[in-house]
C-alpha cells in the first residue's frame, strides 16, 4: 500500500510564469497563478509546478560535477516535428545530433534538461 501519491513535479527557475508558458506550449494545459509559484494544470489531471528560485543556476548536462538532478521525458509521435516546435519555443539542444536514437536531449529556457522520446 502506498504512503502517498504524487501531487506535482516542481521546477525551480528564475521566472515561474515564463517557464510555465513554455511547458504549456509544449504539453498543453492551463497556467494558473502568479508570483513565486505557478502551476501548469495538464490534460489528464497532472500538475507541473514552477517555483521562483533567486540565484537559480541551471544544471549542466552531461556533467558529473553539476548533476542534472532530474529531467522530464516527453513522449512524442514525431521527433523531427517535436524538435522543430520546442526549438521555436526557446529550447536549446544539448544532445540531439545522433538521429539514430529514439530520444534527443534539450534544455528548457531556464536550463532544465528534458528529452523528446519516440519510445
Amino acid at each position: 500500500m502506498a504512503v502517498a501519491e504524487l501531487g506535482a513535479v516542481v521546477l525551480d527557475c528564475p521566472d515561474p510564469r515564463a517557464l510555465a508558458g513554455f511547458y504549456a506550449r509544449v504539453l498543453g494545459g492551463t497556467v494558473e497563478g502568479e508570483g513565486d509559484w505557478v502551476d501548469l494544470k495538464l490534460p489528464g489531471g497532472r500538475t507541473l509546478a514552477f517555483q521562483a528560485a533567486p540565484g537559480h543556476v541551471p544544471p549542466r548536462w552531461p556533467s558529473p560535477e553539476h548533476s542534472q538532478q532530474f529531467h522530464l521525458d516527453l513522449d512524442v509521435p514525431d521527433l523531427d516535428a517535436a524538435e522543430k516546435a520546442v526549438l521555436e519555443l526557446g529550447a536549446k539542444p544539448l544532445d540531439a545530433e545522433d538521429r539514430s536514437r529514439s530520444f534527443r536531449v534539450y534544455a528548457d529556457p531556464a536550463g532544465h534538461p528534458f528529452c523528446l522520446c519516440a519510445c
